[in-house]
């Protein structure tokens, strides 16, 4: 474990990298800045201890459920990491809060929001988007409480769905970010195999990963229907722990 984290320290790369966490949780790493999506590190055989990251910048939760906003782990890496903040949906801030997360270490968002972040000379900006199971339960005081994220770093665009189904429109949320890696998860409850090669298709998105299941049937029925199917879209997959720097072109 400490092994990752000083592997996380030292790569500084040109384009995003990133670190699969199991299930939605990602690491996505640009120069110095780092932020976690969705970890859920509480739970035995994780690749990381939460109280022993220190050099987190922004957490990411897409939903307010313990797969995806873990007490556990977000707590002990919001102590480890004294200038970390919780970004999260608005609709999941009284929950946050009464796991023991403070308001002021909390950013909310929502959908066609977008959260800034500066280190470094560097920026970071993370825009907010719908994510649907299969509704999108909008209400007038709390929003949309399912968000997927899309993290840019200058040109580049990594596309976090959380956990979704596909939904009218969502393509043409997304078109406007040329969106370079998307993150979808990919199971009965979410998409596909052939709807997220549609959709990465649809958006131009130049890699496509799959993430969100545990049975590697799923793994190997997505990676047979991308070369059997979509033998021009590439795509990677990772194992819990594996660092990926996107390529350059």
């Amino acid at each position: 474990m400490e092994s990752l984290i000083q592997e996380i320290d030292q790569t500084i790369t040109p384009t995003p990298t990133l670190w699969w966490l199991g299930h939605c949780g990602f690491i996505v790493r640009f120069a110095t800045i780092t932020f976690y999506v969705d970890p859920q590190l509480s739970a035995p055989g994780a690749p990381l201890v939460p109280g022993a990251i220190k050099h987190t910048d922004l957490i990411l939760s897409t939903r307010g459920d313990a797969q995806h906003l873990d007490a556990a782990t977000v707590g002990p890496m919001l102590e480890a990491s004294r200038r970390a903040k919780l970004v999260l949906p608005k609709s999941a801030a009284d929950s946050a809060n009464a796991s023991g997360i403070p308001d002021n270490r909390m950013t909310t968002t929502d959908s066609d929001l977008r959260v800034e972040y500066f280190k470094d000379d560097l920026y970071g900006r993370i825009y907010a988007v719908p994510s649907g199971t299969p509704a999108l339960d909008w209400t007038a005081n709390g929003g949309y409480p399912y968000l997927g994220y899309l993290i840019r770093f200058g040109r580049w665009t990594v596309y976090h769905a959380g956990d979704s189904v596909p939904y009218e429109g969502l393509a043409s949320r997304l078109k406007m970010f040329n969106v370079n890696v998307a993150l979808l998860p990919i199971g009965p409850a979410n998409f596909s195999p052939s709807a997220a090669a549609e959709l990465a298709q649809e958006i131009g998105a130049e890699w496509v990963v799959p993430m969100g299941y545990s049975d590697s049937a799923i793994e190997t029925e997505f990676v047979a229907h991308m070369l059997g199917h979509r033998p021009e879209q590439r795509f990677k997959v990772f194992h819990p722990g594996e660092k990926w720097t996107v390529p350059e072109e």
